[in-house]
């Protein structure tokens, strides 16, 4: 199957009259949340450092934006930009995590921070310092009384628990790229982890030995999410459009959001590290492929 990309795309293009959006926006997050879509972007402006920008949806199509970035760079950590926001909306609390990539000449961070609000936002600290880690997301809900996370040490994907979302640990690799086929390089989470009843649905980012991004997809299993069910065999996505082909960064397609809606999975993708597009399928369709 092959995720169908909505007529209205790119649906979110950067802003020429504003000083932080005016070059690039790609890579958000996204949430459905009390009826609306909710969208956290990253943004490049004229000084290049990336932002994090927020617009609101009723339809997840046609978004109005914020005049100015709910997350800026403050700190060492993030002195070239704060990157690629992934927001969770934790089942049992009323509170939201953004898992962003602070950047800086000390590296890539995988950071969290939290809001009730979904516009103020507090950080909570690193996942791990030290290394080139990233993508990393907040599952929806505690497994086995820990907190759980993917994040990136290339060139695969692992997993992390914490009791508390401040010290990480119990680290193992979830899922490795795959030689010779279209996932042969590196491989990335995509948007949240949704929770089915054949185990727990995951968007993922790969990309090969020409550097062309592609989206996948695999399930897991519910009680010990290290543990991969089934991966589809071919990507559910890929470079086409002359914007996702071209850009900032040529041929990417790159997720980090799949919200589902009355059974419609919404991905919102970057294409070309320069525009958001969005693409859809029915929840259904997609766990029938990796079951």
């Amino acid at each position: 199957m092959k995720l169908q990309r909505h007529p209205a795309n790119p649906i979110l293009l950067p802003d020429p009259s504003s000083d932080w959006e005016c070059y690039n926006v790609f890579n958000p997050g996204a949430i459905y949340h009390h009826g609306l879509f909710h969208l956290f972007y990253r943004a490049q402006g004229l000084d290049y450092v990336s932002r994090i920008g927020y617009a609101v949806s009723a339809d997840g199509v046609y978004f109005n934006r914020l005049r100015r970035p709910v997350l800026s760079p403050r700190d060492e950590w993030e002195t070239r930009g704060v990157e690629d926001p992934r927001v969770t909306c934790l089942s049992d609390e009323e509170r939201f995590i953004m898992a962003y990539i602070a950047y800086s000449p000390l590296g890539t961070t995988p950071m969290f921070a939290e809001s009730t609000n979904l516009i103020t936002w507090e950080r909570i600290g690193p996942l791990v310092t030290g290394e080139d880690n990233k993508d990393h997301v907040l599952f929806p809900r505690q497994i086995g009384g820990r907190y759980v996370s993917f994040h990136r040490r290339p060139p695969s994907i692992w997993i992390a628990r914490s009791e508390n979302l401040r010290e990480w640990g119990d680290f193992q690799v979830v899922m490795e790229p795959r030689p010779g086929n279209w996932d042969c390089q590196r491989v990335g989470a995509g948007g949240v982890p949704i929770e089915t009843e054949h185990g727990w649905l995951i968007i993922y980012h790969a990309y090969d030995h020409h550097r062309v991004y592609r989206l996948g997809a695999a399930l897991l299993d519910l009680d010990d999410p290290s543990q991969v069910i089934h991966r589809a065999e071919k990507p559910i996505l890929w470079p086409e459009e002359l914007w996702e082909l071209r850009g900032d960064v040529p041929n990417v397609v790159f997720c980090a959001a799949n919200p589902v809606v009355d059974g419609t999975m919404y991905v919102y993708y970057g294409g070309g590290d320069h525009v958001i597009g969005l693409a859809t399928c029915r929840l259904e369709e997609l766990v029938q492929l990796v079951t």
